[in-house]
Protein backbone atom coordinates (compact mmCIF):
# COMPACT_ATOMS: atom_id res chain seq x y z
CA UNK A 1 0.00 0.00 0.00
CA UNK A 2 1.47 3.38 -1.01
CA UNK A 3 1.94 5.98 1.60
CA UNK A 4 1.26 9.79 1.21
CA UNK A 5 3.23 12.16 3.03
CA UNK A 6 1.60 15.11 4.66
CA UNK A 7 3.32 17.64 2.72
CA UNK A 8 2.13 16.29 -1.07
CA UNK A 9 -1.66 16.05 0.61
CA UNK A 10 -1.48 19.99 1.72
CA UNK A 11 -0.05 20.69 -2.02
CA UNK A 12 -2.77 18.57 -4.02
CA UNK A 13 -5.59 20.49 -1.81
CA UNK A 14 -3.61 24.04 -3.00
CA UNK A 15 -4.10 22.89 -6.32
CA UNK A 16 -7.19 21.92 -6.28
CA UNK A 17 -8.91 25.08 -4.70
CA UNK A 18 -6.94 27.06 -7.31
CA UNK A 19 -8.39 24.97 -9.94
CA UNK A 20 -11.92 25.60 -8.55
CA UNK A 21 -11.41 29.25 -8.62
CA UNK A 22 -10.40 29.64 -11.97
CA UNK A 23 -13.17 27.53 -13.29
CA UNK A 24 -15.55 29.03 -11.16
CA UNK A 25 -14.24 32.75 -12.82
CA UNK A 26 -14.25 31.34 -16.13
CA UNK A 27 -17.94 30.40 -16.12
CA UNK A 28 -19.05 33.83 -14.47
CA UNK A 29 -19.31 32.47 -11.29
CA UNK A 30 -19.52 34.80 -7.73
CA UNK A 31 -21.70 37.89 -6.64
CA UNK A 32 -18.88 40.30 -8.17
CA UNK A 33 -19.14 39.51 -11.84
CA UNK A 34 -21.90 40.90 -14.15
CA UNK A 35 -22.32 41.50 -17.85
CA UNK A 36 -22.28 44.84 -19.36
CA UNK A 37 -26.57 44.00 -20.31
CA UNK A 38 -26.91 44.85 -16.61
CA UNK A 39 -28.86 47.89 -15.63
CA UNK A 40 -26.27 50.47 -13.74
CA UNK A 41 -27.75 51.25 -9.95
CA UNK A 42 -28.04 54.72 -8.82
CA UNK A 43 -27.99 56.70 -12.29
CA UNK A 44 -27.98 60.56 -11.93
CA UNK A 45 -30.14 62.87 -13.34
CA UNK A 46 -27.32 64.85 -14.99
CA UNK A 47 -27.91 64.45 -18.36
CA UNK A 48 -28.14 67.88 -20.62
CA UNK A 49 -31.93 67.35 -21.94
CA UNK A 50 -34.61 69.89 -20.76
CA UNK A 51 -37.76 69.52 -21.32
CA UNK A 52 -40.09 73.08 -20.63
CA UNK A 53 -43.70 73.18 -21.83
CA UNK A 54 -47.26 74.31 -20.97
CA UNK A 55 -50.34 72.45 -20.42
CA UNK A 56 -53.50 74.69 -21.09
CA UNK A 57 -57.05 74.37 -20.97
CA UNK A 58 -59.40 74.79 -23.85
CA UNK A 59 -62.44 76.36 -24.23
CA UNK A 60 -64.88 78.54 -21.13
CA UNK A 61 -62.95 77.35 -17.74
CA UNK A 62 -65.23 76.02 -15.25
CA UNK A 63 -65.96 77.77 -11.96
CA UNK A 64 -64.56 77.20 -8.65
CA UNK A 65 -67.32 76.41 -6.51
CA UNK A 66 -66.99 77.51 -2.80
CA UNK A 67 -66.50 73.83 -0.56
CA UNK A 68 -69.04 74.40 2.38
CA UNK A 69 -66.77 73.57 5.86
CA UNK A 70 -69.31 74.53 8.32
CA UNK A 71 -69.95 70.97 9.21
CA UNK A 72 -66.62 71.86 11.50
CA UNK A 73 -65.79 74.86 13.18
CA UNK A 74 -62.71 73.84 13.32
CA UNK A 75 -61.98 73.81 9.24
CA UNK A 76 -60.99 77.42 8.77
CA UNK A 77 -59.05 78.01 5.08
CA UNK A 78 -58.93 81.17 3.73
CA UNK A 79 -60.76 82.53 0.91
CA UNK A 80 -59.03 81.10 -2.14
CA UNK A 81 -58.53 77.77 0.05
CA UNK A 82 -62.42 77.27 0.18
CA UNK A 83 -63.08 76.60 -3.66
CA UNK A 84 -62.77 73.33 -5.06
CA UNK A 85 -59.45 71.92 -6.32
CA UNK A 86 -60.43 69.91 -9.44
CA UNK A 87 -59.96 71.85 -12.00
CA UNK A 88 -57.77 74.87 -11.66
CA UNK A 89 -57.57 76.91 -14.72
CA UNK A 90 -55.26 80.22 -14.10
CA UNK A 91 -56.05 84.00 -16.15
CA UNK A 92 -54.82 83.07 -19.18
CA UNK A 93 -55.79 79.16 -19.54
CA UNK A 94 -53.06 77.61 -17.85
CA UNK A 95 -53.80 74.41 -16.15
CA UNK A 96 -52.85 73.75 -12.54
CA UNK A 97 -51.73 70.36 -11.01
CA UNK A 98 -51.17 67.82 -13.91
CA UNK A 99 -48.75 65.66 -13.26
CA UNK A 100 -46.03 65.31 -16.26
CA UNK A 101 -43.53 62.38 -15.99
CA UNK A 102 -41.59 60.23 -18.63
CA UNK A 103 -43.90 57.42 -19.19
CA UNK A 104 -41.74 55.50 -21.26
CA UNK A 105 -37.94 55.63 -23.12
CA UNK A 106 -35.73 55.17 -20.00
CA UNK A 107 -34.85 51.57 -20.63
CA UNK A 108 -33.34 49.41 -17.88
CA UNK A 109 -31.69 52.58 -16.22
CA UNK A 110 -31.73 52.65 -12.24
CA UNK A 111 -32.08 55.48 -10.39
CA UNK A 112 -31.30 56.14 -6.30
CA UNK A 113 -34.20 56.06 -4.01
CA UNK A 114 -34.34 59.46 -2.33
CA UNK A 115 -34.00 59.37 1.43
CA UNK A 116 -35.90 62.56 2.43
CA UNK A 117 -39.59 62.37 2.81
CA UNK A 118 -42.19 63.69 0.59
CA UNK A 119 -44.28 66.46 3.30
CA UNK A 120 -48.15 65.86 3.04
CA UNK A 121 -49.84 68.32 5.14
CA UNK A 122 -53.22 68.85 6.31
CA UNK A 123 -54.03 72.51 7.35
CA UNK A 124 -57.01 74.52 6.73
CA UNK A 125 -59.25 71.11 5.82
CA UNK A 126 -57.27 70.65 2.71
CA UNK A 127 -54.33 68.22 1.41
CA UNK A 128 -51.11 70.26 1.12
CA UNK A 129 -50.02 69.67 -1.99
CA UNK A 130 -53.17 68.79 -4.06
CA UNK A 131 -50.56 66.47 -6.38
CA UNK A 132 -47.06 65.20 -5.84
CA UNK A 133 -44.71 62.90 -6.70
CA UNK A 134 -42.64 60.47 -5.12
CA UNK A 135 -40.50 57.21 -5.97
CA UNK A 136 -41.08 54.05 -5.27
CA UNK A 137 -40.10 52.89 -1.45
CA UNK A 138 -39.50 56.93 -0.63
CA UNK A 139 -41.39 57.79 2.58
CA UNK A 140 -44.54 59.90 2.51
CA UNK A 141 -44.47 62.01 5.70
CA UNK A 142 -48.41 63.13 6.72
CA UNK A 143 -48.71 65.64 8.98
CA UNK A 144 -52.04 67.34 10.60
CA UNK A 145 -51.55 70.60 10.97
CA UNK A 146 -55.09 71.92 11.99
CA UNK A 147 -57.24 71.57 15.29
CA UNK A 148 -59.20 68.78 14.17
CA UNK A 149 -59.33 65.13 13.61
CA UNK A 150 -58.35 64.03 10.07
CA UNK A 151 -58.65 60.59 8.49
CA UNK A 152 -56.09 59.61 6.05
CA UNK A 153 -57.34 57.07 3.06
CA UNK A 154 -55.00 56.18 0.55
CA UNK A 155 -57.05 54.18 -2.43
CA UNK A 156 -54.31 52.82 -5.02
CA UNK A 157 -54.91 49.98 -7.08
CA UNK A 158 -51.47 48.68 -7.49
CA UNK A 159 -50.22 49.38 -4.10
CA UNK A 160 -51.37 48.39 -0.17
CA UNK A 161 -54.76 50.68 0.96
CA UNK A 162 -53.70 52.41 4.41
CA UNK A 163 -56.65 54.07 6.32
CA UNK A 164 -55.77 55.57 9.87
CA UNK A 165 -56.75 58.44 12.17
CA UNK A 166 -54.66 61.57 12.88
CA UNK A 167 -55.35 63.83 15.59
CA UNK A 168 -54.61 67.38 16.31
CA UNK A 169 -50.55 68.52 16.34
CA UNK A 170 -49.59 64.63 16.84
CA UNK A 171 -46.36 63.52 15.63
CA UNK A 172 -46.59 62.84 11.71
CA UNK A 173 -47.39 59.34 10.08
CA UNK A 174 -44.83 57.69 7.38
CA UNK A 175 -46.17 55.04 4.66
CA UNK A 176 -44.43 54.16 1.81
CA UNK A 177 -45.45 52.56 -1.65
CA UNK A 178 -43.93 49.62 -3.68
CA UNK A 179 -45.20 49.73 -7.35
CA UNK A 180 -45.26 52.66 -9.69
CA UNK A 181 -48.70 53.84 -9.76
CA UNK A 182 -50.55 56.86 -11.44
CA UNK A 183 -53.76 58.91 -9.58
CA UNK A 184 -53.64 57.41 -6.12
CA UNK A 185 -56.21 59.30 -4.13
CA UNK A 186 -56.16 60.29 -0.80
CA UNK A 187 -59.26 61.21 0.97
CA UNK A 188 -60.50 61.87 4.09
CA UNK A 189 -63.46 59.91 5.57
CA UNK A 190 -63.74 62.61 8.51
CA UNK A 191 -63.98 65.60 5.85
CA UNK A 192 -65.30 64.46 2.37
CA UNK A 193 -64.00 67.02 0.12
CA UNK A 194 -60.70 66.89 0.89
CA UNK A 195 -58.62 65.26 -1.89
CA UNK A 196 -55.05 64.91 -2.99
CA UNK A 197 -53.21 62.47 -5.74
CA UNK A 198 -49.51 61.03 -5.28
CA UNK A 199 -47.63 59.52 -8.28
CA UNK A 200 -45.25 56.54 -7.20
CA UNK A 201 -42.47 56.62 -10.41
CA UNK A 202 -39.18 55.05 -10.26
CA UNK A 203 -37.11 58.26 -11.57
CA UNK A 204 -36.83 61.45 -11.05
CA UNK A 205 -38.29 62.60 -14.39
CA UNK A 206 -41.50 64.14 -13.16
CA UNK A 207 -43.07 67.47 -12.17
CA UNK A 208 -46.39 69.06 -11.47
CA UNK A 209 -47.67 72.49 -13.28
CA UNK A 210 -47.76 75.09 -11.79
CA UNK A 211 -50.34 78.02 -11.47
CA UNK A 212 -49.76 79.15 -15.19
CA UNK A 213 -49.34 75.83 -16.36
CA UNK A 214 -45.49 75.48 -16.67
CA UNK A 215 -43.46 72.72 -16.01
CA UNK A 216 -39.81 71.89 -15.94
CA UNK A 217 -37.93 68.14 -16.31
CA UNK A 218 -33.76 68.57 -16.05
CA UNK A 219 -31.53 65.97 -16.64
CA UNK A 220 -32.44 63.67 -19.25
CA UNK A 221 -29.97 62.15 -21.44
CA UNK A 222 -30.39 61.83 -24.69
CA UNK A 223 -32.57 59.85 -26.10
CA UNK A 224 -36.78 59.30 -27.24
CA UNK A 225 -39.03 59.41 -24.45
CA UNK A 226 -43.16 59.36 -24.19
CA UNK A 227 -44.00 62.27 -22.08
CA UNK A 228 -47.69 61.75 -20.34
CA UNK A 229 -49.79 64.68 -18.21
CA UNK A 230 -51.99 63.25 -15.99
CA UNK A 231 -54.90 65.16 -14.89
CA UNK A 232 -57.55 64.23 -12.13
CA UNK A 233 -60.42 65.14 -13.86
CA UNK A 234 -59.80 65.06 -17.57
CA UNK A 235 -57.95 62.57 -17.90
CA UNK A 236 -53.63 61.71 -19.84
CA UNK A 237 -52.32 62.82 -22.56
CA UNK A 238 -49.01 61.65 -24.40
CA UNK A 239 -46.42 62.70 -26.79
CA UNK A 240 -42.42 62.13 -27.93
CA UNK A 241 -39.66 63.95 -27.47
CA UNK A 242 -36.40 63.46 -28.91
CA UNK A 243 -33.41 64.95 -26.60
CA UNK A 244 -29.80 64.77 -28.59
CA UNK A 245 -26.01 66.50 -27.65
CA UNK A 246 -26.97 68.91 -30.10
CA UNK A 247 -30.49 70.07 -29.59
CA UNK A 248 -30.92 69.34 -25.58
CA UNK A 249 -34.05 71.37 -25.20
CA UNK A 250 -37.37 71.04 -26.30
CA UNK A 251 -40.88 71.92 -25.52
CA UNK A 252 -43.94 69.92 -25.15
CA UNK A 253 -47.48 71.60 -24.85
CA UNK A 254 -50.80 69.47 -23.95
CA UNK A 255 -54.17 71.06 -24.36
CA UNK A 256 -57.53 69.61 -22.36
CA UNK A 257 -60.92 70.32 -22.56
CA UNK A 258 -63.73 69.78 -20.56
CA UNK A 259 -64.95 66.72 -19.30
CA UNK A 260 -67.78 65.28 -21.39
Amino acid sequence: MMTIMPGRIHFRLLIAMVTTALVAAACGGGESSGGADRPAPNARADGPGVVTGRISFEGEPPVRTPVRMSADPNCTPSEAQALSETTIVGPDGGLQNVFIHVKDGLGDRVYETPTAPVVLDQEGCRYEPHVFGVFVGQPVEIHNSDPTLHNVHAIPKANDEFNFGQQPKTPAVTRTFDEPEIGVSFRCDVHGWMRAYANIVTHPFFAVTKEDGTFEIKGLPPGTYTIEAWHERLGTQTQQVTISESAPAVTAGFSFKPAA
